[in-house]
């Protein structure tokens, strides 16, 4: 009998929706996220996303929510949005106490497969808080770049509450 995980990969359903915030939430927000590499808890307070955020994301044929499966179970999830020939790619999460195991590293891959297969996508591209270097040499390791471009961090409760001054999003983008 195979012990290695099995992994699998498919589009969220609308009613998956509460339980994918809340996945998104305990990997970015909180004490639930300090179990991983990826939490925000040091630099935001609040949520990342809500339900109906999540709902919204899920019916809109411009964007998809792809799940990251481990023996059946949902382990991660990550927001595509079909921007002209390029992707949006957001909302990367892989629960806080599976991460640091390559698992990201092949939801990646698998997320810019499915925006080239179903959008002809020819490049992802992502914002990255600028006080995340780890995270971001993450995804450089991974082909993305920097781009020089920075954009402030919105003025909008909905998108957390920031814990330190001088928040920004850095664009990275990687072509495909």
């Amino acid at each position: 009998m195979n012990s290695e995980p099995q992994f699998s990969f498919r589009k969220a359903r609308l009613d998956e929706a509460a339980f994918l915030a809340a996945l998104v939430n305990s990997a970015y927000r909180g004490e639930s996220s300090r179990a991983g590499w990826t939490t925000e808890a040091d630099l935001l307070d609040g949520q990342r996303t809500d339900e109906q955020e999540i709902r919204s994301l899920i019916q809109d044929e411009h964007s998809m929510i792809l799940l990251c499966q481990q023996n059946d179970e949902v382990i991660g999830s990550v927001l595509l949005q079909q921007k002209d020939d390029a992707a949006y790619l957001g909302m990367f999460v892989i629960r806080p106490d599976l991460q640091g195991n390559g698992i990201g590293k092949l939801f990646l891959q698998t997320a810019e497969r499915s925006a080239q297969e179903s959008w002809g996508s020819r490049k992802i591209i992502m914002s990255v808080i600028t006080l995340r270097p780890e995270l971001i040499a993450f995804y450089q390791r991974r082909g993305y770049r920097r781009t020089g471009e920075v954009l402030p961090f919105p003025d909008d409760l909905a998108a957390g509450i920031p814990r330190v001054a001088g928040l920004q999003f850095e664009l990275l983008e990687k072509f495909l």
